[in-house]
């Protein structure tokens, strides 16, 4: 029997290959190229802080949990994982020796001591006297100077020593150092750079004197960052405090991979590995540079050539708002629906501004899970506290690697006079929801605004999310019972309009494919169509298979993890399933069912993943102004017909570029376009 479910982890690495493959992409601009392959490491450095790092600890601790999808052990995943990412490391160093050979043709040219002179090695060498060696900390590991702690994700040059006497000695050098430069110019080379950590390997003898140097490398450890925060928390303890501290543990935590820039002697490298405790399947050889953060210095470098980068798109004023009148009174008039980053946030940012000043305004509640460094939301929280109302902050300080930002905005929420919530025991508080209610003529009024993406100013320049801001007594209704559910340590049991996860969003959405697979059995047009950043939710998975085999057409827009595969005669045949990866960052949840008049559109912070249907706080809202429903429907069926950065789910498991027929069509530049025109 064909198999019809894909292992997470896997198809996690098959949605990274699609980024990589957009830094291989012609039709990408140059320097936009170096961003791709950027991405696609520091994608893969997070994959295993938190997959392998989770599947690891099942492999410790001898949990015997399977993947309930494949049936594949922790074991099992872990050696499958392996395996794809030691062919994904060689797809990326072609691509990224293929990328420099043409950033070289652009006049930026990285080297190292293969491609240079001796006259400008020795004035490298100077350079490397002067400028470097007087801030490096070499460390000899001996019996008297134990292993050194090597920091998550940062470079070390490593070399195996030798005595006089012929003992053997491990030499470790930091190269991660803020002081100097990554890019190093290299002396007499115009446009040639070198990069520091290179510079300090091939002088590496002139750090550790009066050794022999066997072998050297480069060498980056990447640690465990999967932390359960909920499992460990000591109620005696304050939230955020116990937050912080488990940050600084989380720098600790054992390695899950090494990465190493040349091949050393195999006796040195166990010796490393043994004393990081590290299995020897997770070494991994590199011929590309181990941290590629340096590139977006090469994209500097090259600004001047309007010709290597995308187009400047600005986000556009919605035409649904008028200037100079009340965003408040324009919302009572009608539903009104923002896409990111084609159109500009400013009009959320009013609307807090103005709901701060207004008098009729008795209180602000907000759901905030990533913010800006610099949030003009939070300011506006902050104004509104101190103009008297009362604002209503949960901050959910378990958003991963965003836990710093949201501890510190936290305090200053607080500070401000703030009621700041820190989330739920055993639930993260993923919504995007904000409720701002009035009383006017002694009459409570709601505007509510639900959200696909972070109040994040910056992202909501790169990611394409929806919002949508209603006076729609009932929603407001539904939002105050969650934030009432929320200040109480609770979650919602009950909603009627809403979708509330953890408890009414799943069996809600199960509903609705009942539904469709009832008007299907019964001859009647069936459909469903589901815009995703991830499908991994089994009995969702089960469903529309069963839906499928009942006759409803299901058409989905899965931009990353992907566990159904379609196309399978008598299973998934009639599901087809696509994934858009682009200049932005695919964001945007939309859930549609039905046909004709029976349509309902939803947007929503949720995916169809276990964690978000039934293990957070996730809101999903109604569309149902015409007009509306016919924007989400223009959206949906453009990614649907993207024949430039869309690739298509087959029956065997594996992604294909959706061929050129007609018309190109580059789904999100077109809906820029739209943005412009209506304008």
């Amino acid at each position: 029997m064909e198999q019809i479910y894909k292992n997470r982890e896997l198809s996690w690495l098959q949605f990274n290959e699609r980024v990589l493959e957009e830094a291989d992409n012609p039709q990408v601009p140059l320097c936009e190229r170096l961003t791709f392959v950027s991405i696609f490491q520091s994608n893969l450095d997070e994959f295993f802080m938190v997959r392998v790092g989770s599947l690891q600890d099942q492999v410790i601790l001898k949990e015997k949990i399977t993947d309930n999808k494949t049936g594949m052990s922790p074991a099992q995943q872990i050696d499958a994982v392996v395996k794809e990412v030691q062919r994904l490391i060689v797809k990326r160093d072609e691509i990224y020796e293929r990328l420099m050979g043409q950033i070289e043709e652009q006049g930026i040219r990285i080297v190292d001591f293969h491609k240079i002179g001796k006259e400008e090695e020795t004035l490298l060498e100077l350079y490397f006297d002067q400028e470097i060696a007087p801030l490096i900390s070499p460390t000899v590991v001996g019996r008297r100077q134990p292993f050194p702690f090597l920091r998550n994700r940062e470079i070390y040059a490593a070399a195996a020593l030798e005595t006089k006497n012929k003992k053997e000695r491990i030499g470790i050098i930091p190269c991660t150092n803020n002081v100097f430069e990554r890019l190093i110019p290299v002396p007499g080379m115009s446009g040639c750079y070198i990069l520091s950590e290179e510079l300090i390997l091939h002088f590496i003898s002139k750090v550790f004197k009066g050794y022999a140097i066997k072998t050297k490398s480069l060498l980056r450890v990447t640690r465990n960052a999967d932390i359960d925060s909920d499992a460990l928390y000591d109620e005696d303890l304050d939230y955020r405090e116990f937050m912080a501290e488990l940050m600084k543990e989380r720098k600790k935590l054992s390695p899950v991979r090494m990465e190493l820039s040349r091949n050393m002697d195999e006796e040195i490298v166990h010796t490393i590995r043994k004393y990081l405790e590290l299995d020897g399947t997770r070494i991994f050889y590199n011929k590309s540079p181990l941290e590629m953060s340096f590139l977006f210095r090469i994209q500097d470098l090259l600004r001047k050539k309007p010709e290597l980068f995308y187009e400047k798109r600005t986000p556009q004023k919605s035409p649904q708002f008028r200037d100079g009148e009340s965003i408040l009174a324009q919302i009572e008039e009608g539903d009104k629906l923002l896409s990111y980053p084609f159109e500009s946030i400013r009009p959320f940012l009013k609307l807090l501004s103005e709901a701060a000043e207004d008098e009729s305004v008795v209180s602000i509640k907000m759901s905030l899970y990533r913010v800006a460094k610099q949030s003009k939301v939070v300011e506006a929280l902050i104004e509104a506290a101190e103009n008297g109302k009362e604002v209503v902050v949960l901050v959910e300080l378990r958003a991963r690697f965003d836990e710093e930002n949201n501890i510190a905005w936290s305090r200053r929420l607080e500070n401000a006079g703030c009621q700041v919530i820190y989330g739920l025991d055993g639930y993260k508080v993923h919504s995007k929801l904000c409720l701002i209610t009035r009383k006017c003529q002694g009459q409570i009024q709601y505007i509510t605004q639900i959200g696909t993406g972070n109040y994040n100013e910056n992202t909501s320049r790169l990611y394409t999310d929806l919002s949508l801001m209603t006076s729609d007594e009932r929603i407001g209704q539904e939002a105050a019972g969650v934030f009432k559910a929320l200040a109480m340590g609770e979650t919602v049991d009950k909603s009627d309009l809403l979708m509330v996860a953890p408890k009414c969003l799943q069996n809600k959405v199960l509903s609705l494919l009942d539904e469709e697979i009832s008007h299907a059995r019964q001859g009647e047009e069936a459909y469903v169509g589901l815009k995703l950043n991830s499908l991994t939710d089994k009995t969702i998975m089960d469903k529309l298979v069963e839906a499928s085999c009942a006759g409803v057409k299901i058409e989905m827009i899965i931009r990353g993890i992907c566990c159904l595969i379609p196309g399978i005669k008598g299973k998934t045949e009639n599901i087809r399933i696509i994934s858009v990866v682009g200049r932005f960052l695919e964001h945007s949840r939309i859930y549609i069912f039905g046909t004709g008049e029976r349509r309902k559109y939803y947007i929503s912070s949720a995916d169809f993943m276990t964690r978000n249907t039934v293990r957070r706080v996730e809101v999903a809202a109604p569309v149902r102004e015409p007009a509306l429903c016919r924007r989400l429907q223009e959206i949906f069926d453009l990614m649907l017909s993207d024949n430039q950065k869309a690739s298509v789910l087959g029956p065997d498991g594996s992604y294909s570029r959706v061929p050129q027929k007609g018309e190109a069509v580059n789904s999100q530049e077109r809906l820029y376009d739209l943005a412009c025109e209506r304008r």
